[in-house]
């Protein structure tokens, strides 16, 4: 089988992923007192504690001597923001990343089937992971993204007092995956926390789900896409993932109904309170528990969400992350899409709109980066060079207005 992913003919484009997390990035301790070679040196004691031999270590750290320094820029640059769940949502769940998908799902048919075969897990679950992790394997390609894992955590253990604990047991993982030969030293990259891979396991999940796909003695989810797709799957099904169950439902609420958010009830008693699905389908197997969820808050949609959900959060443990693929595989699978709107502010895009005021911008160069929905900061920059010619405030917010002088 072949274990290298071939873009050729495949359209993909890159989602832009933002990490969240406090802005301060401080030294630690042990930091201000060693140089990073000697925090090296004495780190090797914590190694062997773990089984980790003289051999691996200094195959791991051959040549690294210096902390990575863009690690600790973006360990510090993590600025505090709000996100909107439809903001979050149109920049995941699109017509590129539907798309895509459905492009994926015709490549790689024969390995989806046999990954739900053995792991239970449908196959628009699986790609939609994949999708939201680094849209189909498309995000591995830019190296800018990419560090050497060992010299990245060692970097925030040594120097990041907050992220000292997590990079510590993280980098420990890391050196029994060079160990066991699952990887070689030059291929171990990843982001700059140590996600790794094309569906961006940690070290210790990846020791934890891992799963040799492809039959080869090794489990690489750098390179083998069967590899990375059957670990994705195996993390559900070990946390006891449901086949052929659905993540949940879209629902219009009643009067007064949000004031039930976060209660469990059968879907039962939630139809008897005046909740209905808005395509007027009914509820399967009626004495099924859910909780409801108000995402956007009370003026927006409602959604009951099963035991499905819950594992998909297991995943990342973020509502909106698991909403996304939730949504996503639905769409992969040939369902509808959500029928309610969410309560966006007046004067803003939809998602369809996003694309096109990307792509006035790019006709008009003001903007060169990829037609996907997600308005970053390139997109912003583009606006505000716009705006300034058109003799507008340059506040690079993407308006209604703003997309209306794009297309004249």
């Amino acid at each position: 089988m072949n274990r290298v992913i071939k873009f050729s003919g495949i359209v993909l484009l890159v989602c832009c992923f933002v990490l969240t997390g406090q802005a301060e990035t401080s030294i630690a301790a042990s930091g201000e007192q060693q140089s990073f070679k000697e925090w090296l040196d004495s780190f090797y004691s914590v190694a062997a504690e773990n089984g980790i031999t003289r051999a691996t270590y200094d195959r791991a750290f051959a040549g690294v001597t210096t902390p990575d320094e863009k690690v600790l820029e973006k360990a510090a640059y993590q600025p505090e923001f709000t996100t909107e769940i439809w903001d979050y949502l149109d920049a995941r769940v699109n017509p590129v990343s539907i798309i895509n998908g459905r492009i994926m799902a015709g490549v790689y048919k024969k390995l989806l089937h046999e990954v739900e075969d053995r792991f239970g897990v449908e196959s628009s679950v699986v790609l939609a992971i994949w999708s939201m992790e680094t849209s189909y394997g498309a995000a591995l390609l830019r190296s800018s993204r990419l560090h050497y894992v060992p010299r990245a955590l060692a970097t925030l253990a040594y120097a990041d007092k907050r992220r000292q604990k997590f990079a510590r047991s993280q980098l420990v993982a890391t050196l029994e995956i060079i160990q066991a030969g699952d990887v070689t030293r030059e291929q171990l990259t990843g982001s700059w926390a140590g996600a790794m891979g094309h569906t961006q396991f940690i070290p210790t999940s990846f020791l934890a789900y891992g799963v040799d796909m492809d039959g080869d003695g090794r489990r690489d989810i750098w390179h083998s896409i069967p590899d990375a797709l059957a670990t994705a799957a195996n993390l559900l099904h070990t946390n006891k993932w449901r086949t052929g169950k659905s993540w949940g439902y879209e629902v219009t609420v009643p009067a007064n109904g949000a004031g039930l958010k976060g209660q469990i009830k059968t879907l039962a008693q939630w139809q008897k309170l005046g909740f209905r699905r808005p395509t007027g389908a009914g509820f399967p197997e009626m004495e099924e528990k859910a909780e409801l969820k108000m995402i956007a808050g009370e003026k927006g949609p409602g959604f009951l969400m099963l035991r499905n959900f819950f594992i998909l959060k297991r995943y990342n443990n973020s509502d909106f992350y698991a909403l996304a693929v939730g949504l996503l595989s639905d769409r992969l699978a040939g369902k509808n899409r959500m029928v309610q709107p969410w309560p966006r502010p007046a004067g803003s895009l939809s998602v369809d709109e996003k694309f096109e005021l990307q792509e006035l911008l790019k006709e008009k160069g003001f903007y060169s980066g990829g037609i996907d929905g997600h308005l970053g900061s390139n997109t912003k920059k583009g606006i505000k060079a716009f705006q300034r010619g058109q003799g507008m405030a340059p506040d690079g917010k993407p308006t209604q207005e703003v997309l209306k002088a794009l297309r004249l």
